[in-house]
């Protein structure tokens, strides 16, 4: 680890803050919306979805950009693409305006994970490979927490729209940083003849007294590269069952974490604490997860699926508190929202990283992309359950948001099982892991 890797973690660290609130913004501004434009809370199902209906597409398209011509142009692409959508939605006059507008901006939301996991995990040491990327992940919930308390602080006085100037400009901002700062993947550059003074250049930067030898010839000792980037390599290399259980996982997650971050505010606010501990519910829920991914990356990096499939056991009864701490007391609320993102969320960075980790570096991105994707249909459906459900006991309401944990825990046990045999099997992919 030297100034290269800090470097690095700073850059994605701040991505994913920015990540993280364009995510948790609409949730947070689903209050103001409910007064302001005279709507009922179960018309909010799609609006609350439609910057998922987007990820679904840009995980996709933008892990494929990632993997074809760099998980920095990826980066730089996606973050200009949400900012500018970002920014125009506080403009918007009605749910179906704020809709498109969220559709399109997930287009771009959707690109950033897959390149952030994988230009992480290709530039750490062996050792710190899935350990850097968890970090780097494990800091989107602190952006959701930041759009928690810009609504706690800033709302009141400056309105719903506030969340989204600020959502809208700070990506921008980063992407145009980013183009002569942010550093590429080391093993991209490898793969990719084109970037061979970039990668020489940035040998020196890592080790300075180092000396490139003349025309070197860079390559990945410790992988088994695909013949191209394409989708159908998703499937092999004992890969068949395997990619479409983590889809399956992915989906399990992302139905219950939607639906605690995208209701949390509106359904603790209707259960008479007020506006601003929701708020905070919903901010304490996100900060939650990034202490949940930093305190369990060791755990992730040493166990991997096992250790995902025991989280996912261990959601179910913490979620489900979740409903009866809200009619207990404020301390309750607070208490059980943190626990529930610290487990859920810890579990959301892990398969983030674990997940991707099962490819090499030239599907890395593709097949990280192809999981938030296809994931999404968890993300999608959490918000839309919630919206047909929402005229349920609050309590009642969160028992049944644990049933996808459960599920997840069934599938993500068969994931580590599988993969086990595969590595006992082909011994050679287990240092790409």
């Amino acid at each position: 680890m030297g100034p290269f890797h800090i470097k690095l973690i700073i850059w994605s660290t701040v991505i994913a803050f920015i990540d993280g609130y364009d995510i948790g913004a609409i949730a947070f501004a689903a209050p103001s919306l409910i007064k302001e434009w005279h709507v009922a809370p179960k018309d909010l199902g799609v609006v609350l979805s439609a910057s998922n209906f987007g990820v679904l597409f840009g995980s996709q398209i933008f892990g494929w950009i990632g993997d074809r011509y760099g998980r920095k142009t990826a980066l730089i692409l996606a973050n200009f693409l949400f900012g500018v959508l970002t920014f125009a939605a506080a403009y918007s006059t009605n749910l179906t305006e704020l809709s498109w507008l969220r559709f399109f901006a997930g287009l771009g939301i959707g690109g950033v994970i897959p390149s952030v996991v994988a230009i992480n995990a290709e530039s750490a040491p062996r050792n710190r490979r899935a350990t850097l990327a968890i970090i780097a992940t494990g800091m989107v919930p602190i952006g959701g927490a930041l759009a928690g308390f810009a609504s706690a602080a800033l709302v009141p006085t400056h309105g719903w729209q506030v969340l989204f100037y600020i959502g809208g400009v700070a990506p921008v901002v980063f992407a145009l940083a980013a183009i002569f700062g942010m550093p590429e993947s080391i093993k991209f550059m490898t793969l990719h003849e084109s970037h061979r003074v970039k990668m020489v250049a940035l040998l020196k930067d890592i080790r300075p007294g180092f000396q490139v030898p003349p025309n070197p010839r860079f390559v990945i000792e410790d992988e088994r590269q695909s013949p191209s980037s394409n989708p159908i390599y998703l499937f092999g290399s004992g890969l068949a069952a395997i990619t479409p259980l983590t889809w399956m996982m992915f989906a399990c997650n992302l139905m219950g974490y939607f639906f605690l971050i995208s209701w949390t505010p509106t359904l603790v606010g209707a259960a008479k604490v007020g506006p601003q501990v929701a708020a905070l519910a919903g901010a304490a829920l996100q900060v939650g997860g990034s202490v949940g991914a930093l305190m369990l990356c060791w755990w992730l990096q040493r166990a991997r699926f096992l250790a995902i499939a025991i989280l996912f056991v261990i959601a179910v009864p913490v979620v489900g508190s979740i409903g009866y701490a809200g009619l207990s007391s404020i301390p309750a609320l607070i208490v059980a929202t943190f626990c529930a993102g610290l487990i859920v969320l810890g579990i959301q960075s892990g398969i983030n990283v674990v997940g991707a980790m099962i490819y090499p570096t030239s599907l890395r991105a593709n097949g990280s992309g192809w999981q938030l994707g296809i994931g999404r249909l968890g993300a999608i459906a959490g918000p839309m359950v919630g919206a047909l459900l929402v005229g349920l006991p609050v309590e009642q309401l969160y028992m049944l948001s644990a049933i996808p944990f459960a599920v997840g825990a069934v599938v993500c046990f068969l994931v580590h099982v599988l993969n086990t045999a595969r590595l006992k099997a082909h011994p050679e992919l287990a240092q790409g892991q």
